[in-house]
């Protein structure tokens, strides 16, 4: 398939809902509170659950999921510290640099277009993978946004324990294994479909509404430098994580570099804002925004020829 043809059914439809959400967000004063709150407890554990206990995703590849994903953001975390010292960044922008270069867009970005781009296996992986990077977030995240600040991180890591996408891959994943999965036909499991599937519609514009509230004065030159380590760079360490770690199923591999190649997630604006204190010069609140923006905008380029070179197969 071409680029156009790529982009024309992988990332247009991703680019027109959140569009949609941008200017809903600019002209009409919409706030995304309300539609969040219903996708983090309703629509997004609905989509988890329908989609793994339906997925053909076996145990053994699951773990290897995990196991990519969990080695992907060490390295990640490695590289981001090393070049945020080196570009003379310190706490708390350090912190927030390393963020918006570790933690990618799985949820209200990776999940539509791992679906666009791979069908139902690539959104059961994106569903996985979203879990699992909540749980990093909410935990290795938190941890990096308050380094150096007053708040105790340990503390408030507990609030992992308050996403309800934890449950749901517990659940769906406890069901397959019990054998107890309701029919598709089933009117539970139709349900849960109805609801999953609006969540994906319902992300997109969430993340359009948020990005029409980002300033992006006085801070293109260390966003530069994040967003090309979390454009260009992750989509390599990705494709190397998933190769030692040994994804056997060449679809889920793609999916999970795909998705872990995806711009900087919004949940560490959310991340930055709560824990990481305001510093000497710029803000890192006013960068970390400035870093989701810039990325969401670039991505439209870098994942269709990401998109493009998985299908080629010339990186997994």
């Amino acid at each position: 398939m071409s680029l156009l043809g790529i982009f024309a059914t992988a990332v247009l439809p991703i680019v027109a809902v959140a569009a949609v959400g941008y200017a809903l967000g600019r002209f009409k004063d919409v706030e995304a509170d309300a539609l969040n709150t219903v996708t983090v407890y309703v629509l997004a554990p609905a989509l988890v659950i329908h989609s793994l206990a339906t997925s053909e995703l076996g145990g053994g590849t699951i773990l290897a999921v995990v196991g990519a994903v969990g080695l992907f953001t060490a390295v990640m975390l490695a590289v981001g510290e090393a070049v945020g010292r080196l570009t003379g960044q310190r706490e708390p922008m350090l912190g927030a640099f390393v963020l918006v270069t570790i933690f990618p867009n799985t949820g209200n970005y990776g999940i539509p277009l791992a679906d666009f781009a791979f069908g139902p296996t690539g959104r059961s992986v994106a569903v996985l993978v979203t879990a699992i990077e909540a749980v990093l977030m909410y935990t290795v995240g938190i941890y990096i946004a308050a380094r150096g600040g007053e708040s105790d991180p340990l503390t408030d890591m507990r609030r992992v324990f308050g996403v309800p996408l934890v449950y749901a891959v517990v659940v769906a994943l406890a069901a397959r294994y019990a054998g107890v999965v309701p029919p598709v036909e089933s009117t539970l499991m139709q349900t849960l479909e109805l609801a999953g599937n609006a969540s994906i519609p319902v992300m997109l514009l969430i993340l359009g509404i948020q990005l029409a509230g980002v300033d992006l004065e006085g801070t293109l030159r260390p966003v530069g430098t994040a967003g090309a380590l979390r454009l260009l760079l992750a989509p390599l360490v990705a494709s190397g994580a998933v190769l030692l770690v040994g994804v056997g199923d060449a679809t889920v591999a793609r999916a999970v570099v795909l998705l872990l190649a995806t711009p900087t997630g919004v949940t560490t604006i959310i991340l930055v804002g709560a824990f990481s204190d305001i510093g000497d010069g710029l803000a890192p609140g006013e960068f970390t925004s400035a870093t989701v923006f810039v990325t969401t905008v670039v991505s439209v380029v870098t994942v269709t020829g990401l998109v493009a070179a998985l299908e080629a197969g010339w990186l997994v």
